[in-house]
């Protein structure tokens, strides 16, 4: 997923903001929603979209913070989940450098 959202611990990066990307890994028992069809027995991939999105857009001083609120948030709003991975990745981050990204695991 990517996103444009304004996290840092400088105050131009929290002004101008930057792009960031967000990987979010999961298992769950799709045993039921397998066999129903249906999507109210699954783990909603629009819902994982949306609580990302809304996780991303409350600024914050590290990535840190914002991977673990979007790992809690997805937890509490989806209980099934186990195995949960959330991976955010600043892209081109102010370092002085050419560097790709810098990211965190929660």
């Amino acid at each position: 997923m990517q996103f444009y959202a304004h996290h840092g611990c400088f105050d131009e990066e929290r002004k101008v903001g930057t792009n960031f990307s967000v990987d979010v890994t999961f298992s769950y028992n799709a045993t039921v929603a397998a066999e129903t069809d249906n999507i109210a027995d699954a783990v909603n991939y629009a819902e994982v979209f949306n609580i990302v999105k809304e996780q991303i857009a409350i600024p914050s001083h590290l990535i840190e913070n914002v991977a673990m609120r979007i790992k809690k948030a997805l937890l509490e709003r989806f209980p099934s989940i186990t195995d949960l991975t959330v991976t955010l990745y600043k892209i081109n981050p102010p370092l002085g450098g050419s560097i790709e990204k810098v990211g965190v695991t929660v």
